[in-house]
């Protein structure tokens, strides 16, 4: 079994991935981080879907999203916004 250990690895980890469903979550908070966009764009092309609930202001929460790349102008966006009650 060591002798084809990698192989073995590899097909055990395939078993183990098929059809599995992850979900994540995480917050950005101050300061972005140098490669967020490039990071997004990889997630992006993995497959995996990313949502973003914000609550900045519209133009701020539109600014930050096309910076990183997890907005771009081939996506229909949508926008909920209850106003302030006033």
């Amino acid at each position: 079994a060591m002798q084809d250990r990698e192989a073995l690895l590899a097909a055990a980890a395939e078993r183990m991935e098929a059809g599995l469903e992850i979900v994540g979550a995480t917050g950005i908070e101050d300061k972005l981080q140098v490669g967020v966009a490039e990071t997004i764009v990889g997630i992006r092309n993995a497959g995996i879907k990313l949502w973003v609930l914000t609550g900045d202001k519209l133009e701020t929460a539109r600014n930050i999203g096309y910076s990183t790349k997890v907005l771009s102008d081939e996506m229909s966006i949508m926008i909920l916004d209850i106003g302030s009650g006033a």
